[in-house]
């Protein structure tokens, strides 16, 4: 299932690699969703894999944990503030919490969404008030703090939450305050020194996180704004190239860029996009290849595997496309319900925002077909105001983790006899 062509291409173009074993940031080492595991389960018991631990302290909201060897790195709310937290992901047990800021209450959650970015004895983390924090992986002692908004005059369209994933790009730290000092921001990872600003570039923000690409030897950018999909320049913030696709009033899915190509897409009826990158004398263009309906993500995310972008579509369910094309493949719209993926050694890994199920799927572009499902023991008791099990599922070190809320299970999905 796995390309051994396209897909190496695609994730070379991204940031470093690590240990394959590891999650250290949003959607995973490369920021595709796709965990670089094998000897996994390739189907799942009945009853459904293996329950390792249950830790019932993550406080409400929606980040999903980063995962470097034995630490899982995440954040939540407590009584009414935020904190940054590590657990050992042998036990389940408690290392560390640091309060990084109050919480901010909202109508279809509370509680931070991001997920923390893992960059050696340090991670990265922003609230959703927009406060940004340095901290020691180690003992969790920040080390400096800037805010996005106050600090930066940034500007979030919608509701105002940060819900940003923070992006580590050698020795610089990305992020996108918005607003009309620039809408992408990079700081020396170290110090928190501000090094640019993308002064042509003055879009609000958005919940989508960035992702770091390369076109013809242009190191760049490109991340979801208020106003479409954009690129700046990895050197200076420099604008490189806008389109008004796919732009709508939330839009949380990260790009995907492969074979110079970036697609996007955003729900609320708006639908995807592909367009093709290119460079020449006056800098890098970026033209439309196509825009249709066919996949209309809210913030799950989609994953590119052999050529088909895979997610869940509103209302149509699960979706297989072509990513060339834009020509849909097949569409389930009633075996599992709306939910949130990933992807480890030929699986998806789908999590349903309503019944807590998760199911192991076997998805290609001949169709769907499901390999074990089961449900989590218990939904959280927390209130959800209009919320729902946005978590995604992440796969790291032979583990399945799950979240909902303040519960978070660990799975071993392991094969003992790959």
């Amino acid at each position: 299932m796995k390309s051994p062509t396209l897909l190496l291409a695609c994730l070379l173009t991204m940031t470093a690699s690590v240990r394959a074993d590891d999650w250290p940031q949003y959607r995973g080492p490369d920021r595709t969703g796709i965990s670089k595991e094998t000897g996994l389960l390739k189907t799942w018991p009945a009853e459904g894999p293996r329950l390792l631990w249950t830790f019932q302290g993550a406080g409400s909201g929606y980040s999903p944990p980063a995962i470097v060897g034995d630490r899982l790195y995440t954040m939540g709310a407590r009584d009414k503030t935020d904190f940054l937290y590590a657990l050992d992901t042998r036990t389940g047990k408690e290392v560390w919490a640091t309060a990084i800021g109050p919480l901010r209450p909202a109508g279809w959650g509370d509680g931070p969404c991001a997920t923390p970015t893992v960059d050696g004895q340090r991670m990265y983390a922003v609230t959703t008030w927009g406060a940004l924090h340095c901290v020691q992986t180690a003992s969790g002692k920040i080390v400096w703090s800037m805010h996005l908004k106050n600090d930066l005059q940034g500007k979030v369209i919608h509701d105002g939450r940060y819900t940003e994933s923070p992006l580590i790009d050698g020795n610089s730290l990305i992020c996108s305050p918005g607003g009309s000092k620039g809408t992408v921001a990079a700081f020396d990872k170290l110090t928190g020194k501000l090094l640019w600003r993308s002064k042509e570039l003055t879009d609000e923000a958005v919940s989508s996180s960035a992702i770091v690409v390369d076109v013809g030897g242009v190191r760049q950018y490109v991340n979801l704004t208020g106003k479409g999909v954009a690129s700046v320049a990895a050197r200076d913030g420099k604008l490189l190239w806008k389109s008004p696709v796919p732009a709508a009033w939330i839009m949380v899915p990260t790009p995907i860029f492969c074979d110079d190509h970036v697609y996007v897409t955003a729900a609320y009826g708006v639908g995807c996009g592909l367009l093709k990158l290119k460079n020449d004398a006056d800098g890098t263009k970026a033209e439309l290849v196509y825009r249709n309906k066919v996949m209309k993500n809210h913030h799950s995310g989609v994953v590119l595997i052999d050529g088909h972008v895979y997610g869940c579509s509103e209302p149509n369910g699960w979706v297989c496309q072509e990513f060339k094309t834009g020509k849909q493949a097949w569409c389930e719209r009633d075996v599992f319900g709306a939910g949130s993926q990933t992807y480890a050694d030929g699986r998806f890994y789908c999590f349903s925002e309503d019944k807590g199920e998760a199911a192991l799927i076997n998805a290609t572009p001949a169709g769907w077909k499901e390999m074990g499902r089961f449900t989590i023991p218990q939904q959280t008791k927390l209130p959800r105001n209009k919320g729902k099990i946005w978590t995604p599922p992440v796969v790291a070190n032979g583990q399945l983790y799950l979240r909902d809320q303040d519960l978070i299970y660990c799975y071993d999905v392991k094969d003992p006899a790959p």
